[in-house]
């Protein structure tokens, strides 16, 4: 009665070792294929980041660029306007 008590004591603890080193193992790959995503996922972010980046500066380029045209037309008309002006009241034709 005792040593199959003991003998039945003994199996269920091989059995709850290797359960636990089955389990050790699945976190171990779990833990493996996670640091393999989330690697992914930081150079796929830091992709996106240099894209957004050059295509934000390209976009604000462009944008600097049509202003400084738009000032320089108006800094133009004004002073055509002003020279005008000028001529007019010196009673000089243009």
């Amino acid at each position: 009665m005792l040593t199959d008590d003991m003998t039945r004591l003994s199996d269920e603890i091989l059995t709850m070792r290797k359960a636990r080193g089955s389990l050790v193992n699945e976190l171990q790959h779990g833990a493996k294929a996670r640091k393999h995503t989330v690697t992914k996922l930081c150079a796929h972010m830091g992709r996106s980041r240099a894209m957004m980046a050059k295509r934000t500066k390209n976009e604000r380029v462009a944008f600097l660029n049509n202003l400084k045209r738009s000032v320089a037309g108006q800094r133009r008309d004004m002073r055509n306007d002003l020279s005008g002006a000028r001529n007019a009241w010196a009673g000089k034709r243009s």
